[in-house]
């Protein structure tokens, strides 16, 4: 039988990773395009957290953003964001995070994703609830009209903004308002928080929101993809979530007066 980790202890791996986000001193390249850059604390977090948490769950594999790193022929696999949010934290903007999920038979069952700098704490594990800094946390009620939206153009693959920026057009028509961080961790939380309710990016990594969808899902939100369901866990996708049911149907009419099926 296995013995997994507690979210306890995972959360205590995290709190530690972040000892190494150090707010100067670290250096900054690129990974191919100017947009797409990785600092030595991505990699130095990244590659404690792969060494503690492989501690804690021997023979778990690991999906990671940075060095192409993904062994993933196990039932147990640790997505891994080292910081979510690199170009804040490379200019000191606290909209930053360490996100980790972990993943059996390609569901996530623990996510934990911390923001040091904004002093937070999210965790979940499935069908126990969500909390941040130790407190239960749960979606908002509020309509859509009355809704914030997360969202953003997409910052890697430019040639998608165009049908990002309709669909935002639109649905900035019916919701209250429009943010954005530069952290899909952090506004997914925000939404589990009850801080906002709506949310849509036309591509993410499943380092991105792994961990924050569970999150999501155990703060009584929605989490969907293009076609309804949640979104696949080891692949690029679109994602969007809602504080309740009829408001992430909602996002999903508003995606499909523009896309059907993902354009990649």
């Amino acid at each position: 039988m296995i013995d997994y980790p507690s979210i306890g202890q995972v959360a205590d791996v995290v709190r530690r990773a972040s000892s190494l986000m150090v707010r100067e001193g670290f250096d900054v390249e690129s990974k191919g395009t100017r947009e797409n850059i990785v600092t030595t604390s991505d990699l130095a977090v990244q590659h404690f957290l792969t060494k503690e948490l492989g501690a804690l769950l021997p023979g778990s594999g690991f999906l990671c953003e940075e060095e192409d790193f993904a062994d993933m022929a196990h039932r147990d696999v640790w997505v891994i964001d080292p910081i979510d949010g690199t170009a804040n934290y490379a200019r000191g903007i606290e909209s930053c995070a360490i996100s980790v999920a972990l993943v059996t038979d390609g569901e996530p069952v623990l996510g934990v994703v911390y923001s040091p700098w904004r002093g937070e704490m999210y965790t979940a594990e499935k069908g126990s609830g969500a909390f941040c800094n130790g407190t239960p946390i749960h979606v908002s009620d509020r309509p859509f009209e009355q809704g914030i939206l997360f969202t953003a153009l997409c910052i890697y693959k430019k040639e998608l903004s165009r049908f990002c920026s309709d669909i935002i057009y639109d649905l900035y028509m019916e919701c209250n308002d429009v943010r954005r961080t530069g952290s899909a961790a952090v506004e997914l939380c925000l939404v589990a928080a009850g801080k906002a309710e709506l949310y849509f990016e036309i591509r993410l990594m499943p380092w991105d929101f792994a961990a924050a969808s569970l999150i999501v899902r155990e703060a009584g939100g929605t989490v969907q993809t293009i076609d309804g369901r949640f979104p696949p866990i080891f692949k690029p996708t679109l994602v969007i979530a809602a504080n309740t049911a009829d408001n992430c149907a909602r996002l999903l009419d508003g995606i499909h007066r523009h896309l059907t099926e993902l354009p990649y």
